[in-house]
């Protein structure tokens, strides 16, 4: 029996573009992005409790009081059945507010985790759909690999992609992904392509429809965006934001050194990431 895991990974995305091609009747939208796995990770704990007690303890930054976490948790214990409970640790590394997918990285790694924790041997299917129900981008981190997504995020067809460093960077300011969503100027009708249209320019395919608004609501998004540009040339927002990212080369180490913390404004974030050929969790549902 496991009684623990312990330096578990949950690693972020990068929205290589994103597309809004549609809405449906109940308010989500439809659309179309390439999620990309990069190697800048929360770490998490988990240790197996005999009582059905679920609690988290955060190491690093304070997160809300029921989080994705305690949520992914919670449902699968009510759908499994299960009598264990679990101490979750979270040493949160991700910034939150940035467009990065942290929380629904941490959300995915709980699932994964407890599934081999408390030893249900559920299929990767089957955490699939309560994936599904906790959020849109949980989905994603479930199925293990790089992915065009289209849908509200469910529908995944993986794919590889070339190996690159990624200039990442977290202005201080959040963007809130409903104000964003929700603005009355937002465009929605994108046209839809497909994958060979990113097969043919994978680095800089399309847009974010979302970065303008962005921009709009928070300055520092723009600024972000210039810092990256002229450093590295072409730079984009991930997500809803506010973080930004630019392609740092294709070898061994970053063609450029990131930006020198001189050059940042007080509680920016810069870091230079890997991307990931796949998640480092892959292997643990089948």
């Amino acid at each position: 029996m496991i009684a623990a895991l312990y330096d578990v990974p949950a690693p972020a995305k990068l929205n290589l573009f994103l597309h809004l091609i549609g809405r449906r009747e109940d308010g989500y939208h439809l659309l179309q992005s390439v999620f990309a796995l990069i190697d800048w990770c929360d770490t998490l704990h988990f240790e197996r409790r005999q009582d059905a007690r679920l609690a988290r303890h955060d190491s690093a930054a304070a997160l809300p009081a029921d989080d994705l976490c305690l949520r992914a948790a919670r449902l699968l214990q009510a759908e499994s059945g299960s009598r264990h409970g679990v101490d979750i640790t979270i040493d949160k590394q991700v910034p939150w507010g940035a467009g990065l997918g942290g929380g629904s990285s941490d959300a995915a790694t709980t699932l994964l985790a407890l599934n081999r924790l408390w030893e249900l041997h559920w299929s990767r299917e089957r955490l699939l759909a309560l994936a599904l129900r906790l959020g849109a981008d949980v989905p994603f981190f479930v199925a293990g690999s790089n992915a065009w997504v289209e849908g509200i995020g469910e529908r995944l067809t993986p794919i590889e992609l070339a190996p690159r460093w990624w200039a990442v960077l977290k202005p201080a300011a959040v963007v809130p992904t409903a104000a964003i969503f929700g603005s009355p100027t937002l465009a929605r009708n994108t046209a839809a392509a497909t994958l060979p249209d990113f097969a043919a320019n994978p680095l800089w395919f399309g847009r974010n429809d979302l970065q303008a608004g962005a921009i709009a609501y928070c300055g520092e998004v723009a600024e972000a965006l210039a810092l990256l540009h002229g450093r590295f040339g072409a730079s984009r927002m991930s997500g809803s934001g506010s973080a930004v990212f630019a392609d740092a080369g294709s070898g061994d180490s970053p063609s450029i050194a990131m930006l020198q913390a001189q050059e940042l404004a007080p509680s920016w974030v810069g870091r230079m990431c890997r991307g990931l050929p796949g998640h480092p969790l892959a292997q643990w549902a089948t």
